[in-house]
């Protein structure tokens, strides 16, 4: 590529609070009849005073810990002003000069190859959600249910250079935050929005080009396909001898391409200053090391653990971090298999990624809704590896146990799924399998080895599936020499 796309990313995510960021309504507004969890605070009303929301202030804390931020002492909140219909105060409470959190870092594997890319993060800082407008039939309607709620700003330096670079750092974020529990990450409810600064870098020169903002991005598709449209526009300006302007883009879904929607402001139209409400925020250093201590094990920490403790491959250690619970299951069953010498993370995670992720996705179920318990989920391995029953009936097995939650032992018995192991029985079968098919043991006998699978096909048959397949084999050989 002749330009080099240089691309910094501003990420807001909503926190999983009970109230909102100053005042006492309920921050769960999604579903909620508009304008129904509002107070004089949150609608702007003279005479109203801000109280900072600490389970908030603690949320960010968490985040900028976890990615690996350095937590400010000594903050404060500023008033951002600009006038737009959604925003009932005039001014938005944010934070500019003095943030909680700076000069961060996330590692990225866009193409899981296992070559990380880091990516640095410049500020997260604590804010206050607009209102929300819904336009119909030429109207616009304001909804202030939004307004106040805690929103986490995540701002990165320009050290992402490709659509797909972009995918993978909002997938982390959204990881990130999903496993500290501090928000949902769900983008289709809009509790995390994205916003991409966009410029194309001449290689030869190392000049950077204009940089052009897209503004609201809400799904993991839209940052994608707005990046590598606008990539190619701004290609195409430049080749036909045109000069990029720095601008406000939109991202139309419809037409899949970027619209313009503003010249852009520079940080001097909002003419931040101190909120005058709110005194600065001084940080008990004794308060942040508290919450660090608290934090959860993290994914990257837990993928090196799987592979370094547990003997997983990166894709079986990525594939089960990618979420909280999933893990926190896996990690039970693994406890549950410590006293096993039978039952090896190897299985558990075979098992995992085959029947139980085959059964989450046909049934819808979370897997904190799982009924198997971690014990009885290793002593189905367990029967399937010393051969009380074979594979096929495992499978069989695990279902019946994921639907009902019953122990493998009571449903094996139920079903008659037993595995025939005993030699004396399996001889007596395979002589008849042998003695009723004179063609395919002629065959065998003749040299054409791939008839014994058909052969112990019929013991199998005999058996209804539950002779040892192995055995069988053995003895239907041992058999054949006679």
């Amino acid at each position: 590529m002749k330009y080099q796309p240089v691309i910094g990313m501003e990420v807001h995510i909503e926190l999983s609070t009970n109230s909102k960021m100053f005042c006492g309504c309920s921050a769960d507004f999604f579903g909620v009849a508009p304008n129904t969890h509002v107070c004089p605070i949150c609608l702007g009303m003279p005479g109203t005073l801000p109280v900072i929301n600490q389970k908030a202030v603690e949320y960010t804390i968490m985040t900028g810990l976890a990615l690996n931020c350095e937590i400010q002492p000594r903050n404060v909140f500023a008033r951002k002003n600009y006038f737009y219909p959604d925003l009932p105060k005039g001014y938005q409470i944010s934070q500019y000069e003095l943030p909680l959190c700076l000069n961060g870092y996330v590692d990225i594997d866009p193409n899981e190859s296992g070559e990380r890319k880091r990516i640095r993060v410049r500020r997260v800082h604590l804010e206050e959600d607009t209102g929300k407008l819904t336009h119909v039939n030429g109207h616009s309607l304001v909804d202030l249910n939004r307004a106040g709620v805690p929103l986490l700003e995540i701002v990165t330096e320009a050290d992402l250079n490709s659509a797909e670079e972009a995918w993978a750092y909002v997938s982390k974020l959204r990881q990130l935050v999903r496993y500290l529990g501090v928000s949902t990450g769900d983008m289709e409810k809009g509790a995390m929005r994205c916003e991409v600064n966009l410029s194309l870098t001449d290689p030869n020169t190392g000049e950077w080009g204009t940089k052009v903002e897209i503004k609201n991005l809400n799904s993991f598709r839209s940052v994608r396909n707005s990046i590598e449209y606008e990539i190619q526009r701004q290609i195409e300006v430049l080749e036909a001898g045109g000069k990029i302007e720095q601008v406000t883009m939109g991202w139309d879904e419809n037409r899949q391409r970027t619209v313009l929607q503003r010249v852009k402001e520079g940080d001097t139209g909002y003419r931040y200053f101190p909120e005058p409400d709110l005194p600065p925020l001084d940080l008990d250093p004794a308060w942040i090391e508290m919450i660090k201590a608290n934090l959860p094990e993290l994914p990257d920490t837990k993928q090196a653990r799987y592979l370094q403790d547990l003997g997983l491959s990166a894709k079986e250690a990525s594939v089960l971090t990618d979420d909280r619970a999933t893990a926190a299951y896996f990690d039970r069953v693994v406890e549950a298999a410590s006293g096993s010498k039978l039952v090896t993370p190897k299985l558990i995670s075979n098992w995992f990624a085959g029947e139980l992720f085959r059964l989450l996705g046909e049934s819808g179920t979370e897997i904190s809704a799982v009924k198997i318990e971690p014990a009885q989920f290793v002593a189905l391995i367990e029967a399937v590896t010393v051969n009380a029953i074979n594979q096929s009936a495992g499978k069989k097995v695990f279902g019946v146990m994921f639907e009902t939650g019953r122990s493998p032992q009571e449903i094996i018995k139920e079903l008659g799924l037993e595995q025939i192991s005993d030699e004396g029985a399996l001889e007596t079968i395979a002589r008849q399998v042998i003695a009723a098919n004179p063609d395919p043991v002629a065959q065998f006998k003749g040299g054409k080895e791939g008839i014994i699978n058909f052969l112990v096909g019929q013991v199998m048959r005999a058996t209804r599936g539950k002779a040892n397949p192995k055995l069988a084999e053995e003895v239907l050989r041992k058999a054949l020499q006679d």
